[in-house]
């Protein structure tokens, strides 16, 4: 599947770990900086820890990823939009960028905001979202992206965490043929937030919206009066740059920090070498701006290389499965970089999608959001890139900012379902419970001994849960959260979340805010979830609901328990499965004991030590329910 040597890759990555300052200094000039830094590693683990990164240097996102391409390849495409409906695109060159992210630049100066104040995008996949970001970037203001998806509480709970008073949205979004509230939903999360804010909408379907002339701003309106020359912000390396929701293993989800200098050399970085990119070349990361995957190799990474970037407005494998293909030949798409959940999901469609498509424009192939099973991997190897693209297989998080663990193009060979090496100056481990490092082969936890460029500095507003969520279990290292396995060649096999956190179709979702959401139905006197197993999203939700008395098992109550998910957090969460059930498999400490749930999902017999259950009678009761609800 791959037969180049893999002597490149060993000698950097020794030298990556080895000469860290040295290193890092010169893959920092990859950028442009206002004000050069004489440092480019200021971080530790030790004690209280520290994560800086070229400390001292100054430096512009938008100059970099728009104006410094503008001025020598003016003509050059940027940004290629495909819309939701098929026959509709758009292709922005650099120079068109340049003057759009300017002009939307000045709007928001005209409008009061300003440098370091937090705005809240709730926008569809179309370019003035992309210019609304690099405009933050452009005025030195924290954009905070609210994946369009989710509902006006988990919209008004953001941006009462962010403490943000000026949000971006359109009037409405197009998916897969259908129209999205948006405006709508902001009005609403608003409503609940009971903030003061100021909302400027975009005019996208032409859809009747609520009006207030208070406090809405109509873009068009204001766009035309503003010019589209607008001067850039300086800013210090470690001024904070956005805010990124994701889910944790409590209720509340976590607003990660990611600063201006480091995270911008990292996903410049990354998205030139994983992807060995090619000037010219046509790159698709089918990603969602919401997601730091759109972040980081959607808008960024591939902006700060001057490389042309195809956003899509719409769903890949709608309105058929073909459209992905149809999309790939007609734009000669290069690189393809989606996510396990879609793979499964059109290799389920069938191989008579792939007919009449060509699909030699591809050179390589990604996978990014979770895990991917081997048979799928087989499947986007041979079928989709016809056994001749490679596959890197990427692992990362939010929090990392960009790929940490991945096949390079001159690893060899690939192992379908791995991914494999560390990226230069990464250095992982895996370990027990107890911190220490495991044999070869056995499974344990991930963490990174060392800090890189692209990592979170913080939690916004909560700097104490960053630490005892990453740096507290294993003091010196960052612990993932996720598990995994190194084989005999020291390959890098990921497992999943050893946490209570639950990857649907990539998104991340803590079972404490999904079962929240449950308990504020008056019905549900309590409530456990986890993930399990499912063919096309990876992990589905499964919750089990104790009813408080007067409330009857039935399908209306199940729909409006599926309903209040959906209301609170947004469609994606809602969960494949609810069962009622008299009661829980708890500890004499009160803690749920949700792997002998997942254990009994799968119809195990062994469910291991079960003596400090307080009612192990329960299991047998729960077993029941799960025979009577579930259709097998």
């Amino acid at each position: 599947m791959s037969t180049n040597s893999s002597v490149g890759y060993n000698e950097e990555y020794a030298r990556s770990v080895a000469e860290t300052e040295k290193y890092w200094q010169e893959a920092g000039k990859r950028i442009d900086w206002i004000r050069p830094y004489s440092k480019a590693d200021g971080s530790s683990y030790a004690g209280n820890v520290q994560i800086k990164w070229y400390e001292d240097g100054t430096l512009n996102v938008a100059n970099n990823c728009v104006d410094r391409h503008a001025r020598v390849r003016p003509d050059a495409p940027a940004i290629i939009w495909v819309a939701d409906s098929e026959g509709e695109s758009l292709v922005i060159s650099y120079e068109d960028l340049r003057k759009n992210v300017n002009r939307f630049a000045n709007v928001l100066r005209m409008q009061g905001v300003k440098k370091g104040d937090r705005v809240t995008l709730y926008m569809p996949m179309i370019p003035k979202a992309a210019y609304a970001m690099l405009a933050c970037a452009r005025i030195g203001a924290v954009h905070s992206v609210v994946f369009a998806g989710f509902s006006a509480e988990s919209l008004a709970n953001r941006i009462v965490d962010a403490e943000s008073h000026f949000i971006i949205t359109a009037d409405e979004g197009r998916r897969g043929g259908k129209r999205i509230p948006l405006k709508e939903t902001v009005d609403e999360a608003l409503r609940i937030a009971r903030m003061d804010a100021k909302v400027l909408v975009v005019k996208h379907t032409g859809g009747d919206v609520s009006f207030s002339e208070r406090r809405d701003v109509w873009l068009h309106d204001v766009w035309g009066t503003v010019g589209t020359e607008c001067e850039s912000e300086e800013m210090s390396a470690e001024d904070p740059f956005f805010i990124l929701y994701t889910s944790g293993s409590t209720g509340k989800p976590k607003g990660l920090v990611h600063t201006t200098g480091g995270y911008l050399v990292y996903a410049s970085m990354t998205h030139e070498r994983i992807f060995a990119y090619q000037p010219g070349e046509v790159y698709w990361c089918t990603a969602d701006i919401g997601w730091i995957t759109g972040h980081s190799y959607l808008v960024y990474g591939p902006l700060a290389n001057g490389a042309t970037t195809l956003m899509f407005e719409g769903v890949p494998n709608q309105p058929t499965p073909k459209r992905i293909w149809d999309i790939v030949d007609e734009w000669n798409v290069s690189v393809l970089y989606t996510a396990p959940t879609l793979i499964r999901s059109l290799m389920a469609a069938g191989d008579r999608w792939l007919e009449g498509t060509s699909r030699k424009s591809l050179r390589m192939l990604g996978t990014v959001g979770e895990p991917i099973n081997p048979e799928a991997w087989r499947w986007y190897y041979e079928k989709v890139g016809d056994s001749r693209c490679p596959i890197a297989d990427t692992w990362w998080q939010t929090e990392t900012g960009g790929v940490l663990i991945t096949p390079l193009p001159d690893t060899a060979p690939l192992k379908p379902g791995a991914a494999m090496k560390p990226f230069f100056g990464i250095i992982p481990d895996i370990v027990d419970e107890n911190g220490e490092s495991v044999p070869q082969g056995t499974q344990g936890r991930l963490l990174i001994r060392r800090s890189w460029p692209g990592q979170a500095r913080t939690i916004h507003g909560d700097h104490a849960r960053f630490m005892e969520t990453y740096f507290s279990a294993v003091p010196g290292a960052y612990l993932t959260g996720d598990g995994a396995h190194r084989d005999v060649d020291g390959d890098y096999w990921i497992i999943g979340r050893v946490d209570d956190v639950v990857n649907v179709s990539g998104h991340r979702f803590g079972t404490a805010e999904i079962e929240s959401a449950l308990v504020a139905h008056p019905a549900v006197a309590e409530a456990a979830v986890i993930g399990v197993p499912h063919p096309i999203k990876g992990q589905s939700l499964f919750c089990f609901v104790i009813l408080r008395d007067g409330y009857q098992d039935d399908e209306g109550l199940i729909a409006q328990l599926k309903q209040q998910v959906r209301a609170d957090i947004g469609a994606i969460a809602v969960p494949d499965d609810v069962v009622c059930v008299p009661g829980l498999p708890k500890t004499r400490s009160g803690k749920i004991m949700r792997r002998i749930l997942r254990k009994l999902v799968a119809r195990e017999d062994d469910l291991g030590d079960v003596s400090t259950l307080v009612d192990p009678r329960i299991i047998e009761e729960i077993k029941t329910a799960l025979s009577l609800n579930r259709q097998v």
